[in-house]
Order: C-alpha cells, then structure tokens, then sequence
C-alpha cells in the first residue's frame, strides 16, 4: 500500500504541521496563565521589592558605585547599599510618595498627550482613508508589499490595523484570486510582528523612552531619553520589515496555503464588499496633505535657521533643544490639525465640539492604561530608591564582563530573551517596565548607551507577537482567519505565522547589528551607541 501522504495539498500539509506546535502552544499557554494581569503583577512585584529589600538590607548587601568620583549622586563612601523599605522611614516613603510616584511617571502624561492629537485623526476618518487608499490603489504586483507596509504604519493608532487593515486583506487577496489567509498573515505581520517600526513618531515612542530614562537614572541621573531616540533605525526598519514580510507571504506562506477552497470558508464570500475611498474622503487626504506640509514647514522654521528659536538657546544645536524635548506637543500636532481638516472637507467634524469628543473617547479607553500605570509607577520607583536595580546591574554586568559577553553580540542574547518573555507578557509597557530597571543599567555599565538598549528591546518585543496566544489581539485575528477556515485552530494560525517571526527575528537583528555596530549609525537624533560617564 502506498502512502498518500505525498499527494496531500500543501494546505492539509501547513494543518498537518501546525499539530507540530501544539505542545509548544500548550506550554505558552500554561506559562502565560500562570501570570496574573499585568496590573496585578506589578502590585505583587511592588510587595516583593519592599520584602525583599528589607531581607538584603538586613544582612548589608551592597555593591562599589560605578560612577566616578564627584558624579551626582554618588555616594562618599564609593559604595551602593540596599536600602530597606521595611521600616519607619521606608514605610514614611512609600505612604508619601505614592501620588507622586504615579504623576511623575514620565510615560503617563506623554502618551496621553500624543494620543490626544492621534485619536482626532482617527475619529476623523483619515488614517481609515489614508490605509484603505494605500492598500487599495497598490498594483497586483506591490499589494502584498503595500498591505505589510501599511500594517506597520497603522501602529500609530492602535488597534485600527487589527480593526481594519487585517480583515481588508484578506479580502483584497481573495479579489485578486490570491488566498486570503495570505492576505490575513501579511497584514498581521505587519502590524503586529513589525510594531515597533514607523515613519512618524507615534504613542509607543513616548511610552518607551520614558521608562527607559527612569531605569537610566539609576546609573546616571541626569540621562535624557527622549521619544525621538530610535527614529532613524524605526524608519529604515519599516521598509526593511516591509520587504521581508513581503518575501515571507510569496516565496514561504501562500505556496504552503496552496489554492483556496471556498467551500472550506464559514461565510458568504459573495458578501464581502470593500470600499475604496470617495471622491469626497480624496478631496479631504487631499487637503489633509496640505495641512500636514504646512505644519511641517512652520516647524522647520523653528529648527532648520541657525537663530531658530527652537534650537538650544546656549549651543545652537538640535540636539537637547526644546524642539526635541518638546517632540510630544508636534506628535499632537502633526495629527491633530491634519486630522480635523479632514472632519472639515468630510463633514466628520464639524466643529471645536466633535474634536472635544474625539479626544474623550480615546481618554475612556485609556482606564486600563492609568491603572496598569499607577501600580509600574509604583514598582519603579520602589526599585529605584531600594538601589536593587543598580545592585543587580552592577552584579549583572559583572558577570558579563567575566563570561567575555560585554561585546556586541550580546544584544542577539537581549533580543532573544525579549522575544522569549513576550510569549507570555504581550504588553510591551508592562515588559519593559520590568525588565528596563535590570537591563538598562546593566547594559550602560558594560558601556551601551540607553538609546541602543531600548531599540534593541524593540525588536526582540515586537517579532513574536504574531505567535504569543497571550497577545491582546491574537484571539481577534483567529476569529476573522475561521472565517475562510472553518477548523482553523491556535496551532495552524502560529504555524503559518512563524515564518515571520523566524525571518524578522533573523533579518532585524542583522539590521540592527550593521546599522549600529558596522556602519556605526546613531538609532535616532542625537542618540549615542555607547554609554560614557
């Protein structure tokens, strides 16, 4: 008897391999149920640094401070001891500063201001209008390039590529003839696995560098991390993940999806319908494209003259000017005005009331964020005044140095460790919030700059996404792939999604490697690679 495993299509056979993961999906599973809410786990994180700082401050645990002589903050004595919070004064501490903790937390009010400007551009319609123009008018042979591409440029607001872009693909591959869970993985590859990568500076730029600045401080605290840091490696990165993700869903997973079956899909395909922008929605990108170019204009003249007033008022210079630190309030403009004249020629908006209401809506959904924020805050600030981060750092770099690991080729360790804990914890203000206060410090003392740090992080956060079943989205975008699938399981999605995980992980890391390390490239305005006291 023969065997028909050979004639089996590739679409059984892409089934058949997804049961090759279902352990491995079974062990995520297991290992992200056995995390709390992310709010929860701060609050337990919290309780655990007072514990433990009260243990390691009973038995004098303490470390040489790396810093030079006569650096602020550094302590006479040249040592760095373990406070304890478990006493009077800790105690004092932590019931005074517990306000505080939260309204300085540097990501807090930088989000919420960026997201101000953004969500007027997105209850207006246009960054609706603007994907579905981008994606819609590409030609059969860029629309698979065009759909990874818009995915990644959809980051900036949210869940809008989850939203739209992603169920749009695929049917998008299915006019064309093409399979539409191709269309499906290449939209979600890019708006997923690609996060962290933009043109513009969106509300994940503020969110990172702000923890970033808050771990930086403990070796150094006058360190500056503005959101701007990583730009020009996040845009170089959006066309090369672009390209990639392009390549993935041609040459590896669309011939493994094998021809559609229609008989397979769970609804009506007839009824599938999709709108390409109106002559009005044209008129008002348009005049949107305008505003932006004006608003752009009007910034360069403030940056671009030698005398522009918002230059460094003693050197000058871009760098450490207002412009930069002020890059907040152009990201709420940059959105917000192109944004509303949009409304204007669409009727979205008609007045000052609708944009007010834009705003308001997206400040309703942001409750989880405040609480998620108000209990990291507390844990950071409880990591920092116990000097446990700067112990573990000095410790930790210690080790590195001794293990001969404090070359560059450590940052393919980082990434990978990252990539490793996003299985688990999705949320990449929570894992970065965790983990900044150990790594960052560690990594400045073995000699790299925060900047490089953070964009390292980056990457490893954002590549396996697209197969972590404890991301927020990843029951979404299975639903949507039943629907040209009725049996479609976890394990088939992560099988057809793993491809991009394997070649963005292998492909951003080089990237990332010749851009800073070969080229000797800064990651963004103003930002170093290595770290000197």
């Amino acid at each position: 008897m023969t065997s028909n495993s050979s004639n089996a299509s590739p679409a059984n056979q892409a089934q058949g391999q997804g049961g090759l993961f279902s352990r491995f999906l079974a062990t995520v599973e297991w290992l992200g149920n056995l995390l709390p809410h992310p709010v929860t786990l701060f609050a337990l994180l919290s309780v655990f640094i007072v514990i433990l700082s009260g243990i390691l401050g009973y038995f004098d645990i303490a470390v040489a401070d790396p810093r030079p002589e006569g650096a602020k903050g550094r302590d006479p004595d040249g040592m760095i001891e373990v406070i304890s919070l478990m006493s009077a004064d800790g105690l004092q501490r932590i019931v005074t500063g517990l306000v505080t903790n939260f309204t300085g937390f540097a990501p807090l009010g930088t989000v919420l201001v960026a997201l101000l400007g953004v969500s007027v551009a997105e209850h207006s319609g246009l960054l609706s209008a603007t994907m579905r123009a981008l994606v819609m008018n590409a030609s059969k042979r860029a629309v698979t390039f065009a759909i990874v591409f818009a995915g990644i440029v959809s980051n900036t607001a949210s869940e809008l590529g989850y939203v739209v872009l992603i169920p749009l693909a695929a049917m998008i591959f299915h006019s064309l003839g093409r399979h539409p869970l191709a269309g499906l993985a290449a939209a979600f590859a890019g708006v997923s696995a690609g996060y962290s990568a933009n043109l513009l500076l969106g509300t994940v730029d503020p969110l990172l560098s702000g923890i970033t600045e808050s771990a930086a401080h403990m070796i150094d605290p006058d360190y500056v991390v503005g959101p701007e840091v990583n730009w020009y490696f996040m845009f170089v990165s959006t066309f090369v993940v672009a390209i990639m993700g392009a390549l993935v869903t041609e040459k590896i997973v669309e011939p493994r999806l094998g021809k559609f079956d229609e008989s397979d899909a769970s609804i009506d395909l007839g009824k599938q319908t999709m709108e390409a922008p109106t002559d009005i929605e044209k008129k008002g990108m348009r005049w949107a494209g305008v505003s932006f170019l004006v608003v752009c204009l009007i910034l360069a003249a403030t940056v671009v003259p030698e005398n522009g007033i918002l230059r460094h008022p003693e050197t000058g210079q871009v760098a450490g000017s207002p412009f930069l630190k002020g890059i907040v309030a152009f990201i709420f403009i940059t959105f917000a005005v192109p944004g509303f004249v949009y409304g204007r020629i669409t009727e979205t908006m008609r007045n000052d009331r609708d944009v007010i209401n834009a705003m308001a809506k997206s400040m309703g959904v942001m409750g989880l964020y405040i609480t998620l924020v108000f209990f990291a805050a507390q844990f950071v600030a409880f990591f920092k005044w116990t000097n446990l981060g700067t112990v573990l750092a000095v410790k930790g770099a210690a080790m590195l140095q001794a293990a001969g690991l404090d070359g560059p080729a450590i940052f393919i360790l980082f990434i990978l460790m990252c990539g490793v804990v996003n299985l688990s914890l999705g949320s990449a203000s929570a894992q970065w919030a965790v983990t900044a206060p150990i790594f960052v410090p560690m990594l400045m003392l073995v000699g790299y700059a925060p900047e490089v740090i953070q964009a390292a992080y980056r990457i490893g956060d954002s590549v396996t996404n697209v197969i972590a079943p404890m991301m927020s989205y990843f029951g979404l975008i299975l639903a949507m792939a039943a629907r040209y699938k009725r049996d479609l399981g976890m394990g088939t999605l992560i099988a057809m999604m793993l491809p991009y995980t394997m070649v963005f992980i292998v492909g951003w890391t080089l990237l990332f490697y010749l851009w800073v390390f070969v080229l000797g490239m800064p990651v963004g305005p103003g930002a170093a690679t290595y770290y000197q006291p």
